[in-house]
Protein backbone atom coordinates (compact mmCIF):
# COMPACT_ATOMS: atom_id res chain seq x y z
CA UNK A 1 0.00 0.00 0.00
CA UNK A 2 1.38 3.36 -0.89
CA UNK A 3 1.38 5.64 1.64
CA UNK A 4 -0.44 9.57 1.82
CA UNK A 5 3.12 10.88 1.86
CA UNK A 6 4.92 8.77 -0.61
CA UNK A 7 8.24 9.41 -1.17
CA UNK A 8 9.40 10.19 -4.61
CA UNK A 9 10.87 6.89 -7.11
CA UNK A 10 13.70 8.06 -8.55
CA UNK A 11 13.81 5.50 -11.75
CA UNK A 12 17.95 5.40 -12.59
CA UNK A 13 18.79 4.15 -15.94
CA UNK A 14 22.35 4.07 -17.21
CA UNK A 15 22.86 6.25 -19.87
CA UNK A 16 23.64 6.59 -23.74
CA UNK A 17 24.97 8.22 -26.92
CA UNK A 18 22.29 7.05 -28.80
CA UNK A 19 18.97 9.15 -28.28
CA UNK A 20 16.72 6.64 -28.51
CA UNK A 21 17.80 5.20 -25.36
CA UNK A 22 16.50 8.52 -23.44
CA UNK A 23 13.21 8.52 -25.55
CA UNK A 24 12.33 5.29 -24.21
CA UNK A 25 13.88 6.01 -20.74
CA UNK A 26 11.38 8.87 -20.62
CA UNK A 27 8.45 6.54 -21.61
CA UNK A 28 9.03 4.41 -19.37
CA UNK A 29 9.36 7.14 -16.75
CA UNK A 30 5.70 7.93 -18.16
CA UNK A 31 3.96 4.75 -17.69
CA UNK A 32 5.09 4.02 -14.23
CA UNK A 33 4.09 7.44 -13.57
CA UNK A 34 0.15 6.32 -14.43
CA UNK A 35 1.12 2.90 -12.79
CA UNK A 36 1.34 4.94 -9.20
CA UNK A 37 -1.02 8.36 -9.78
CA UNK A 38 0.04 9.04 -6.01
CA UNK A 39 3.39 8.94 -6.74
CA UNK A 40 6.23 11.29 -8.11
CA UNK A 41 8.06 9.77 -10.05
CA UNK A 42 11.34 11.03 -11.58
CA UNK A 43 14.00 10.20 -14.37
CA UNK A 44 17.54 10.73 -14.17
CA UNK A 45 21.10 8.96 -15.42
CA UNK A 46 24.17 7.14 -14.48
CA UNK A 47 26.13 8.46 -17.37
CA UNK A 48 26.35 10.68 -20.54
CA UNK A 49 22.24 11.57 -20.27
CA UNK A 50 20.69 14.13 -17.74
CA UNK A 51 19.94 14.72 -15.39
CA UNK A 52 22.30 12.92 -13.81
CA UNK A 53 21.80 11.28 -10.46
CA UNK A 54 24.00 12.37 -8.26
CA UNK A 55 22.76 15.97 -9.41
CA UNK A 56 19.14 15.35 -8.83
CA UNK A 57 19.78 13.95 -5.48
CA UNK A 58 21.54 16.42 -4.18
CA UNK A 59 19.32 19.05 -5.33
CA UNK A 60 16.57 18.75 -2.45
CA UNK A 61 15.88 17.03 0.99
CA UNK A 62 13.03 14.98 -0.39
CA UNK A 63 12.60 11.39 0.38
CA UNK A 64 13.47 9.22 -2.61
CA UNK A 65 13.38 5.45 -3.27
CA UNK A 66 15.80 4.76 -6.14
CA UNK A 67 15.08 2.03 -8.54
CA UNK A 68 17.88 1.10 -10.98
CA UNK A 69 16.39 0.71 -14.54
CA UNK A 70 18.86 -1.73 -15.08
CA UNK A 71 18.71 -5.58 -16.28
CA UNK A 72 21.28 -7.16 -14.39
CA UNK A 73 23.67 -6.13 -11.43
CA UNK A 74 26.87 -5.27 -12.04
CA UNK A 75 29.12 -2.45 -11.38
CA UNK A 76 26.81 0.44 -11.89
CA UNK A 77 24.19 -1.24 -8.94
CA UNK A 78 26.58 -2.82 -7.10
CA UNK A 79 29.46 -0.01 -6.71
CA UNK A 80 28.68 3.24 -8.43
CA UNK A 81 25.39 3.88 -7.34
CA UNK A 82 25.55 3.01 -3.68
CA UNK A 83 28.78 5.60 -3.76
CA UNK A 84 26.58 8.18 -5.15
CA UNK A 85 23.73 7.97 -3.37
CA UNK A 86 26.38 7.83 -0.23
CA UNK A 87 27.41 11.02 -1.02
CA UNK A 88 25.15 13.44 -2.65
CA UNK A 89 21.90 12.46 -1.06
CA UNK A 90 20.57 14.86 1.23
CA UNK A 91 17.41 13.21 2.13
CA UNK A 92 16.25 10.17 3.04
CA UNK A 93 17.08 8.03 0.24
CA UNK A 94 16.47 3.87 0.27
CA UNK A 95 17.42 2.13 -2.99
CA UNK A 96 15.39 -1.41 -4.52
CA UNK A 97 17.26 -4.21 -6.45
CA UNK A 98 17.93 -3.66 -10.42
CA UNK A 99 14.33 -4.23 -11.55
CA UNK A 100 16.54 -7.06 -13.86
CA UNK A 101 15.97 -9.09 -10.82
CA UNK A 102 12.10 -9.23 -11.56
CA UNK A 103 11.29 -11.77 -14.62
CA UNK A 104 10.95 -10.06 -17.39
CA UNK A 105 10.68 -13.39 -19.64
CA UNK A 106 6.81 -12.89 -20.75
CA UNK A 107 8.19 -9.43 -22.43
CA UNK A 108 11.01 -11.25 -24.16
CA UNK A 109 8.47 -13.82 -25.63
CA UNK A 110 6.12 -11.13 -26.38
CA UNK A 111 8.21 -9.12 -28.48
CA UNK A 112 9.28 -12.08 -29.92
CA UNK A 113 5.72 -12.82 -31.03
CA UNK A 114 5.40 -9.28 -31.98
CA UNK A 115 8.49 -9.96 -34.30
CA UNK A 116 6.52 -13.16 -36.20
CA UNK A 117 8.31 -16.04 -34.10
CA UNK A 118 7.56 -19.22 -35.89
CA UNK A 119 7.60 -22.97 -35.14
CA UNK A 120 11.33 -24.31 -36.16
CA UNK A 121 12.56 -20.65 -35.00
CA UNK A 122 15.51 -20.64 -32.27
CA UNK A 123 16.70 -17.91 -30.28
CA UNK A 124 19.41 -16.50 -29.21
CA UNK A 125 19.50 -13.56 -26.41
CA UNK A 126 21.47 -11.08 -26.43
CA UNK A 127 22.39 -8.83 -23.41
CA UNK A 128 25.48 -6.16 -22.42
CA UNK A 129 27.84 -8.62 -21.34
CA UNK A 130 29.70 -7.84 -17.32
CA UNK A 131 32.17 -8.86 -15.98
CA UNK A 132 29.87 -9.36 -12.60
CA UNK A 133 29.19 -13.52 -12.77
CA UNK A 134 25.88 -12.74 -10.74
CA UNK A 135 25.16 -10.28 -14.74
CA UNK A 136 25.69 -13.10 -17.04
CA UNK A 137 23.58 -15.62 -14.60
CA UNK A 138 20.55 -13.34 -14.89
CA UNK A 139 21.08 -13.28 -18.45
CA UNK A 140 20.94 -16.70 -18.84
CA UNK A 141 18.67 -17.75 -16.25
CA UNK A 142 16.23 -15.58 -18.75
CA UNK A 143 16.91 -17.55 -21.59
CA UNK A 144 15.98 -20.65 -19.63
CA UNK A 145 13.13 -19.71 -18.92
CA UNK A 146 12.05 -17.97 -22.18
CA UNK A 147 13.28 -21.92 -23.39
CA UNK A 148 10.82 -23.66 -21.00
CA UNK A 149 7.88 -21.42 -22.44
CA UNK A 150 8.37 -21.27 -25.76
CA UNK A 151 9.45 -24.93 -26.15
CA UNK A 152 12.60 -24.14 -28.46
CA UNK A 153 16.33 -23.88 -27.70
CA UNK A 154 17.42 -20.65 -26.64
CA UNK A 155 21.01 -19.67 -26.68
CA UNK A 156 22.83 -16.56 -25.23
CA UNK A 157 25.42 -13.61 -26.75
CA UNK A 158 26.57 -11.23 -25.50
CA UNK A 159 26.61 -7.99 -27.36
CA UNK A 160 30.14 -6.55 -26.14
CA UNK A 161 31.80 -10.49 -26.66
CA UNK A 162 30.76 -11.01 -29.74
CA UNK A 163 35.00 -12.51 -30.33
CA UNK A 164 37.31 -12.38 -33.21
CA UNK A 165 35.23 -12.79 -36.31
CA UNK A 166 31.98 -12.49 -34.21
CA UNK A 167 33.25 -16.40 -33.72
CA UNK A 168 30.60 -16.57 -30.29
CA UNK A 169 28.09 -15.28 -32.72
CA UNK A 170 28.47 -17.92 -35.21
CA UNK A 171 28.76 -20.55 -32.82
CA UNK A 172 25.69 -19.66 -31.25
CA UNK A 173 23.87 -19.97 -34.34
CA UNK A 174 25.60 -23.48 -35.47
CA UNK A 175 24.69 -24.79 -31.89
CA UNK A 176 20.86 -23.57 -33.01
CA UNK A 177 21.13 -25.20 -36.38
CA UNK A 178 22.23 -28.52 -34.43
CA UNK A 179 19.49 -28.04 -32.53
CA UNK A 180 17.29 -28.45 -35.85
CA UNK A 181 15.86 -24.37 -35.65
CA UNK A 182 14.86 -23.70 -39.20
CA UNK A 183 15.95 -19.85 -38.58
CA UNK A 184 17.72 -17.45 -36.05
CA UNK A 185 15.46 -14.92 -34.04
CA UNK A 186 17.20 -12.55 -31.85
CA UNK A 187 15.75 -11.84 -28.27
CA UNK A 188 17.74 -8.34 -27.28
CA UNK A 189 17.72 -8.21 -23.53
CA UNK A 190 17.97 -4.20 -23.66
CA UNK A 191 15.54 -1.52 -22.81
CA UNK A 192 15.82 0.12 -25.77
CA UNK A 193 17.63 0.06 -29.33
CA UNK A 194 21.01 1.25 -29.56
CA UNK A 195 24.62 0.79 -30.55
CA UNK A 196 25.03 -2.38 -29.44
CA UNK A 197 21.68 -3.90 -30.47
CA UNK A 198 23.30 -3.05 -33.75
CA UNK A 199 26.78 -4.01 -33.65
CA UNK A 200 24.55 -7.48 -32.94
CA UNK A 201 22.06 -7.04 -35.77
CA UNK A 202 24.95 -6.17 -38.22
CA UNK A 203 26.81 -8.95 -37.33
CA UNK A 204 24.18 -11.43 -37.60
CA UNK A 205 23.40 -10.05 -41.42
CA UNK A 206 26.48 -11.06 -42.39
CA UNK A 207 26.58 -14.86 -40.79
CA UNK A 208 22.58 -15.22 -41.36
CA UNK A 209 20.93 -12.84 -43.61
CA UNK A 210 17.66 -14.46 -43.36
CA UNK A 211 17.41 -14.37 -39.42
CA UNK A 212 14.81 -12.14 -37.21
CA UNK A 213 15.26 -9.20 -34.88
CA UNK A 214 13.04 -8.91 -32.35
CA UNK A 215 12.24 -5.20 -30.45
CA UNK A 216 13.83 -4.43 -27.28
CA UNK A 217 11.64 -4.47 -24.02
CA UNK A 218 11.08 -0.83 -24.41
CA UNK A 219 7.53 -0.01 -21.46
CA UNK A 220 6.37 -3.73 -21.69
CA UNK A 221 3.92 -4.29 -18.48
CA UNK A 222 6.44 -7.03 -17.22
CA UNK A 223 8.82 -3.95 -16.93
CA UNK A 224 6.57 -1.39 -15.79
CA UNK A 225 5.20 -3.79 -13.17
CA UNK A 226 8.92 -4.90 -12.07
CA UNK A 227 9.84 -1.43 -11.40
CA UNK A 228 5.99 -0.37 -9.64
CA UNK A 229 6.71 -3.96 -7.25
CA UNK A 230 10.34 -2.85 -6.63
CA UNK A 231 8.98 0.38 -5.09
CA UNK A 232 6.35 -1.19 -2.86
CA UNK A 233 8.94 -3.63 -1.79
CA UNK A 234 11.33 -0.48 -0.32
CA UNK A 235 8.29 1.11 0.64
CA UNK A 236 6.70 -1.39 2.67
CA UNK A 237 9.79 -2.45 4.35
CA UNK A 238 10.62 1.47 5.70
CA UNK A 239 7.40 0.93 7.23
CA UNK A 240 7.61 -1.91 9.14
CA UNK A 241 9.52 -0.64 11.80
CA UNK A 242 7.21 2.37 12.38
CA UNK A 243 4.56 0.06 12.82
CA UNK A 244 6.57 -1.98 15.31
CA UNK A 245 7.38 0.96 17.33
Amino acid sequence: MIPDRAPQLLLVAHGSRDPRFGDTARRVRAAVARALPRVDVELSFLDLDDPLVGDVLAADTADRVVVPLLLAPGYHSEIDLPRIIGDRARGDVRSSDVVGRHPLTDALADRLTQAGLRPGDGIIVTAVGSTNPAAASVVRRRAIELSTKLHRPVDVVFATRLGAQDINLRNAIRRLAAAGSQRVVVSPYFLSAGLLTERVENALDRLAPDSLVAGPIGTHPALIDAVVASYRRVVDAAALPAQAG
